[in-house]
């Protein structure tokens, strides 16, 4: 059986196509990508950008052709934080059944957040007797995953996002040394309000943003999934990465190697919310992870029909 699963985020919206044969274990077929920010000006209006779901709405359309093309028999999909934040989210829904009979599953944070722990425990060799937190940086939202031996896992959706914080701090290009610490601010008034008693072994980043973050660190011109997955990235390197995105305005930030050139304008944002995540659980070394949402929803699919 051929797979296809849709990740509709608040920048970016993915797709993955696997097939699905009797050894256990999923086979990559294709990954799409492609940065549309739906969740443009939510954080201010509580709406959905016109010309930013317009864009989304072609986006999975195009995408969906893709995957019939590649004769997926089946297509699954999920919705974050732009949707579940949206009034009109649920008009957006609609409106994608009715061009593509696609149904976006709008996931709650602590859902999406144990879809991201779930694709992190199949692709990673993790020492499972310590401590592990997991962490996904998006652009409206940041999910934390906190595993420990003999204790249930705790899910954690924080409103900060690489989006949500550029939009809401972020007025100068580039950043003012106020916003910067506005920024830091945010991040570590959001992670003291868990009140987490947590030291973890390990600190794993999933996602567009930490594969971003460790790409500028390598100096990558252009994705490399093989290098970036699996890879141990030292807080010293992203604090040199975060002194890279601040110091040039954005039409040098673009020029950077491994900057995507749609997600240059929130990139020091998300680097920012990891460099405070490390912080304040004093981790010095992230492993980075480019199997996100799309893969936990493959790996949840997988299982139920094992």
């Amino acid at each position: 059986m051929k797979l296809a699963a849709l990740d509709v985020g608040t920048n970016t919206v993915l797709m993955l196509v696997v097939e699905c044969s009797g050894n256990g274990n999923p086979q990559p077929i294709a990954d799409f990508s492609r940065i549309t920010r739906l969740g443009r000006g939510v954080d201010a209006t509580g709406k959905l950008d016109d010309a930013a779901a317009a864009l989304t709405l072609a986006t999975i359309r195009e995408f969906h052709e893709k995957a019939q093309a590649l004769g997926v028999d089946k297509v699954i999909a999920a919705a974050t934080a732009a949707l579940r934040d949206a009034t009109d989210g649920a008009d957006f829904i609609n409106q994608v059944k009715a061009d593509t009979g696609i149904e976006l599953e709008v996931v709650s944070g602590e859902t999406e957040a144990q879809l991201c722990y779930l694709s992190t425990i199949k692709s990673l060799s993790l020492d499972a007797a310590g401590g592990v937190l997991v962490v996904d940086i998006g652009g409206g939202s940041t999910e934390l995953i906190r595993a420990e031996p003999g204790r249930k896992l705790d899910c954690v959706s924080l409103q900060v996002g690489s989006v949500r914080l550029t939009e809401r701090i972020v007025k100068h290009d580039p950043p003012l040394a106020r916003e910067a610490a506005d920024l830091r601010l945010a991040v570590d008034e959001a992670v003291r309000a868990m009140n987490w008693n947590f030291h973890p072994d390990t600190m794993v980043g999933i996602a567009s943003t930490v594969t971003t973050i460790c790409a500028v660190a390598l100096s990558l011109d252009k994705f490399a999934p093989a290098l970036l997955h699996g890879h141990r990235l030292s807080h010293r390197e992203v604090l040199a990465v975060i002194a890279k995105l601040e110091a040039v305005a954005l039409d040098e930030r673009r020029k950077i190697p491994g900057v995507e050139r749609d997600r240059a304008d929130v990139i020091f944002a998300g680097a920012a919310i990891l460099e405070r995540i490390m912080a304040n659980f004093g981790i010095q070394e992230v492993i980075v992870s480019d199997q996100g949402l799309r893969w936990g929803l493959v790996w949840r699919e997988f299982e139920k029909s094992a």
